[in-house]
This record gives C-alpha cells, sequence and structure tokens, in this order.
C-alpha cells in the first residue's frame, strides 16, 4: 500500500509531531494505542493489521 505522504502530513493527520514519525521509523520509539488508532483510522486498515496480527 503506498500513499505518498510526507512525515509532516501524516503527523498532521493523525495528531502528533514529525519527529515522532521519525523515531518510529528509525525504531527509536514506538507509537501509542491512540496513535495506532489514529493510523489505522486514516488508512483504512484495521489495528491488528498494523501490528501484524491481520491481513488486508
Amino acid at each position: 500500500m503506498e500513499n505518498k505522504m510526507t512525515q509532516k502530513q501524516l503527523a498532521q493527520k493523525i495528531g502528533t509531531t514529525d519527529d515522532c514519525i521519525y523515531f518510529w521509523e528509525k525504531g527509536r520509539s514506538e507509537p501509542c494505542i491512540a496513535e495506532i488508532i489514529a493510523i489505522a483510522d486514516l488508512f483504512g486498515v484495521s489495528t491488528d493489521y498494523l501490528l501484524g496480527k491481520d491481513e488486508v
């Protein structure tokens, strides 16, 4: 799934900072439950899918 979006755009859409997105991508931190839910809602997938527990 490709949804060309910058870190800043994603951060704005889910209510966090682009620094947080950067840290997630680098494995320095992980999103909280509320952020996982917001990402799932934004991309129209389940939280299980994001967490690797379910397929699309």
